[in-house]
């Protein structure tokens, strides 16, 4: 069965979709540059995703920027990583803004310099009310950390009085979790190689797609992501679908804007 534009759009598209952003430093070592280079330029790969979900019309999109494992890297890369995320989302947070897209950091940010805590802060209030595409930016965060967040959440009113044990329940604690006012995650993409999802939103990915992908996270462009989608449907509607067909997808929605 060949799927048209119409068909894909209407029946088939992930509401939500996740990102492992990996191989920014053996992209960056395979071009004899420093590690930091390739997180700089992976964040041109972040610009292309999010722009690829604006057009599809994908609810939410889930980055994988900074794991709680992180720490354990090299001080100067992790500094490299700070001063970097402080520099995007100053840089970056307007035209988010100015494009309807709502961002939210989600993890344990106390670990983060003031400095960084403030700019969160600052991008959460400046677009809290867009109605566009939501931007999760995963930052020291974890899995593990997501389900104990909200286990320590429900004993806390049980130990108030506010709920009894036989109260919780798997719905109970996934409205505990992070992003759980958002659509359930539909599709967790990594990229770089590697088959593993390294402790990221283990509850949520319970019953999505995995995609794994050779391409490096800089590589990771508008046509891998149609691939990717394209699998995605393949697999969910039990029907072929191409990575050209979203490609056709969305010049059409560029024709129609």
């Amino acid at each position: 069965m060949v799927l048209n534009a119409d068909a894909i759009s209407q029946q088939s598209l992930p509401k939500h979709v996740a990102i492992i952003m990996d191989g920014n430093g053996r992209w960056a070592q395979a071009r004899k540059r420093p590690r930091a280079y390739g997180h700089k330029k992976g964040v041109d790969s972040v610009r292309s995703a999010v722009q690829f979900c604006t057009k599809l019309g994908i609810e939410s999109l889930t980055l994988f920027a900074f794991s709680s494992e992180n720490w354990r890297r090299p001080e100067d890369e992790v500094s490299t990583l700070m001063e970097l995320f402080l520099f995007v989302l100053s840089k970056e947070v307007k035209k988010l803004h100015k494009n309807n897209v709502k961002l939210k950091i989600i993890g344990d940010i106390s670990k983060f310099p003031e400095s960084l805590q403030d700019k969160v802060h600052d991008a959460h209030a400046l677009t809290a009310d867009n109605t566009g595409l939501t931007l999760n930016i995963a930052a020291n965060y974890g899995g593990r950390w997501d389900i104990v967040s909200a286990a320590k959440s429900l004993a806390t009113q049980v130990q108030e009085g506010e709920i009894s044990v036989a109260d919780i329940t798997e719905d109970a604690l996934s409205e505990k979790l992070t992003m759980a006012e958002q659509s359930p995650l539909d599709l967790l993409i990594r990229t770089g190689g590697d088959y593993r999802i390294s402790n990221f939103l283990l509850w949520q990915a319970a019953y999505a797609e995995l995609y794994f992908t050779e391409t490096l996270w800089p590589d990771f462009n508008e046509e891998a992501f149609s691939e990717a989608i394209a699998c995605y449907i393949s697999r969910e509607r039990r029907f072929g679908c191409t990575g050209e067909q979203i490609q056709q997808l969305l010049a059409e929605s560029k024709s129609t804007s």
